[in-house]
């Protein structure tokens, strides 16, 4: 299963970093505006100067913490993919698992094994999730043969006219 809109190894990991960036500046900057808006002072002006300091104070703290994921975790995904030759959902899940084992480490042996452990079931979640919605839609793109598009027609327009095609086609004058 090759995922062909996604970068070669070596980019991915520079790409994934920049947008676990972005996602975590920007997200973080809109949850750190609502809460430096709610702990400001009373009065609209005060309020938003204590989300404007927030926002600045913190977002970008956010998206560095996100980006530091995203590179450890493509950094992974990419040491498996070379050794494993293939790319699959077993890879993230692998990789999900020692990125939160390794982001956990400095806090001790029990913090990293349950950091693993639940960063490899987020991404087993995630992938099975992907799984099953393509799964599910893959009908949508099935190739249809002619006939076989013709016989659908003919059933939804008896589906949708009880009294058949011909009494929906005809003169309402003559009815």
């Amino acid at each position: 299963m090759a995922e062909y809109s996604r970068e070669p190894c070596p980019f991915r990991i520079i790409e994934d970093c920049g947008g676990a960036f972005a996602m975590g500046a920007l997200g973080g900057g809109a949850f750190q505006a609502i809460k430096g808006y709610r702990n400001a002072p009373a009065g609209l002006k005060h309020r938003l100067s204590g989300g404007f300091a927030a926002v600045r104070a913190r977002s970008g703290l956010v998206g560095g913490n996100f980006a530091v994921w995203g590179a450890t975790f493509s950094a992974i995904d990419c040491t498996l993919v070379y050794y494993r030759k293939k790319e699959d959902p077993w890879n993230a899940i692998i990789s999900g698992a020692a990125t939160g084992g390794i982001l956990a480490a400095r806090t001790g042996l029990t913090s990293m094994l349950s950091s693993a452990l639940v960063g490899g079931v987020l991404l087993a979640l995630i992938e099975g999730v992907g799984i099953a919605v393509a799964h599910y839609s893959a009908d949508s793109y099935r190739q249809v043969s002619p006939v076989e598009r013709q016989e659908i027609y003919r059933q939804q327009q008896n589906d949708f006219y009880p009294f058949g095609a011909d009494y929906a086609e005809a003169d309402p004058s003559s009815l």
